[in-house]
């Protein structure tokens, strides 16, 4: 029970019958050292890797599209926890029977390999509010800055908060917007948030993004891997949030981006088949990583360091993420604030979702624990320096072909 006492002291809540850590205590050098056991994966003969889950979109329609993603991610994030916990199901509406949108919020909690994870779709319907239509216009938007004209949107997003601090946690998200009588753009991305850094973890995160990128056009990839260095910023602290990945926006063909004459886009072929590819190779870049580091044991002291570094993913969301400003626009925080603190404030699917949207769905992409100590100083040479080291100065991680 001291064990237990001292675990929660760092902001570990063990809980009997769940499918949580265990705890368990060893002498080293004299002290009492506190390790949590990685907890034991329920086998399925299924690997969650495999491509057994594969489910298919029909039709041309983006709305469609993003729902059944939804629904193979959180298939395909329940049996690699191996918790045997489902996603549970929470649908909601806009209001006047769903003819202003609806969304559907997925959420697992307490798992062996996710502590909090979520999946939102938002399917939007509604006409553009001042505050939107200046942002989308200072992007080159061919929108009036004045707003009031009608729109439809669809997103899917996700953020998945890892049990173990040697586990990254994963944001992605996929989305379409259209204005009437505009043209639509796309945007998304998927990156890596570290609180243990691997190095081999980061390059086989972003080859792996490279290669999909290529297949579309080999500008794309070092375009987007600079966007998402940028725009995961947080200016105030001098750091990024994470190792990065691909982030894109305003994405849209050819012939209406030259309309534009916005040297800042930067045009693909196939915007939609690129986005769609994006969103079902979201697992396959994440799940293999997670895989090899959760059955890492790691110390109380260490869990507090994930906790600690969890307060800056969460005052991203708040304070710089587009997505989070989008959907507190009017929103639902509990959808919203499911991704943490990044989202609050930087996010632009969390903004998006907020905008006379619904709270808890906003909201979902917080953190389940979080912890903010007084100017915390990593002691010289230690992995938590060498991770703070990094995120200050970006590197190209993407090894060239031989």
């Amino acid at each position: 029970m001291a064990a237990v006492r001292d675990m929660r002291a760092f902001g570990i809540h063990v809980r009997k019958g769940t499918c949580g850590a265990s705890v368990s205590t060893t002498a080293t050098c004299g002290k009492l050292a506190r390790f949590v056991r990685a907890p034991a994966r329920v086998h399925s003969k299924t690997s969650a890797r495999t491509s057994a889950l594969r489910v298919s979109a029909k039709g041309d329609d983006f709305d469609d599209f993003v729902q059944v993603m939804q629904d193979r991610i959180c298939k395909e994030a329940a049996l690699a926890d191996g918790c045997g916990k489902e996603f549970i199901v929470d649908k909601w509406d806009r209001g006047e029977g769903g003819r202003n949108g609806f969304g559907i919020t997925r959420v697992l909690e307490g798992g062996n390999l996710l502590e909090k994870a979520a999946a939102n779709v938002s399917i939007v319907r509604g006409n553009l509010t001042p505050t939107r239509a200046q942002a989308m216009s200072s992007r080159g938007r061919d929108v009036d800055p004045e707003g009031g004209q009608a729109y439809s949107a669809a997103a899917l997003s996700l953020v998945f908060h890892s049990s173990s601090p040697m586990v990254p946690t994963f944001r992605a998200d996929v989305r379409y917007f259209q204005v009437d009588g505009g043209d639509g753009w796309y945007g998304g991305g998927a990156d890596l948030t570290p609180y243990y850094l691997d190095d081999n973890d980061a390059r086989d995160f972003h080859n792996f993004w490279k290669a999909k990128c290529d297949e579309f056009g080999g500008h794309l990839y070092p375009a987007y891997k600079k966007w998402c260095d940028d725009y995961f910023y947080i200016d105030m602290r001098r750091e990024h949030r994470g190792v990065g990945g691909i982030f894109f926006d305003d994405l849209m063909l050819p012939t209406a981006a030259a309309r534009l004459e916005d040297d800042l886009l930067v045009s693909c072929e196939d915007p939609r088949g690129f986005t769609q590819a994006v969103a079902e190779n979201l697992m396959a870049s994440y799940l293999p990583i997670a895989e090899k580091r959760r059955g890492l044991e790691y110390s109380a002291e260490q869990r507090h360091w994930q906790l600690l570094r969890r307060g800056r993913y969460l005052e991203f969301n708040l304070l710089y993420d587009r997505g989070v400003k989008f959907g507190l626009d009017g929103g639902r925080v509990e959808s919203i604030m499911v991704s943490g603190e990044f989202n609050l404030l930087y996010d632009r699917s969390v903004k998006f979702g907020l905008d006379g949207g619904r709270v808890e769905s906003i909201m979902v992409s917080a953190p389940p624990l979080m912890a903010f100590d007084y100017n915390v100083v990593p002691q010289e040479g230690s992995r938590e320096e060498y991770l703070i080291d990094v995120l200050r100065a970006p590197r190209e991680w993407a090894t060239p072909k031989e």
